[in-house]
């Protein structure tokens, strides 16, 4: 279903301190990337042009900062379970730079070996199985939370 949510306060959307207040509005409730922020002033039916100057002058405040959004949401992610390489790319779907994906999850290095353990044990609730076919079955389970075969490869041989 595509729709729009318009302004109801009556007052007029070209208005930029009304782009300006409805874009706080979103950022009081959770970290956005500039492109997630640009999608939802689009959908609520603010002009384009008038919402890229908003979005810059928030980057320039620094209330809108996609280094910061990269860093929540990788750890929160992390902490769910998911690997570096299904965050990466969930971080590229919601415009997040690649130097400055690269850069997070380099920041996160030493947690991978870790999470990834706490899912094993979590999901599996068993010990690293020594049959070939189970092996198989749980790499797969781990490749698609985003872990590399080297990390699920360290996991099985240090277990």
């Amino acid at each position: 279903m595509n729709w729009t949510r318009t302004c109801s306060e009556g007052a007029s959307v070209a208005d930029p301190a009304v782009i300006r207040a409805k874009a706080l509005d979103l950022l009081a409730r959770r970290e956005h990337s500039r492109l997630e922020l640009r999608q939802k002033l689009l959908q609520r039916g603010f002009p384009i042009d008038l919402i890229e100057p908003a979005l810059d002058r928030l980057s320039e405040e620094r209330l809108l900062d996609e280094g910061r959004y990269a860093e929540l949401y990788a750890c929160s992610r992390a902490d769910k379970g998911y690997g570096p390489l299904r965050i990466a790319r969930e971080l590229r779907e919601r415009g997040v730079p690649e130097a400055m994906v690269a850069a997070t999850l380099a920041a996160l290095e030493d947690d991978w070996q870790p999470k990834l353990r706490e899912l094993h044990r979590k999901r599996f609730k068993s010990p690293i199985p020594a049959d070939t076919a189970e092996r198989m079955r749980q790499t797969r389970v781990l490749r698609q939370h985003g872990f590399t075969l080297d990390q699920i490869k360290h996991l099985f041989e240090t277990v």
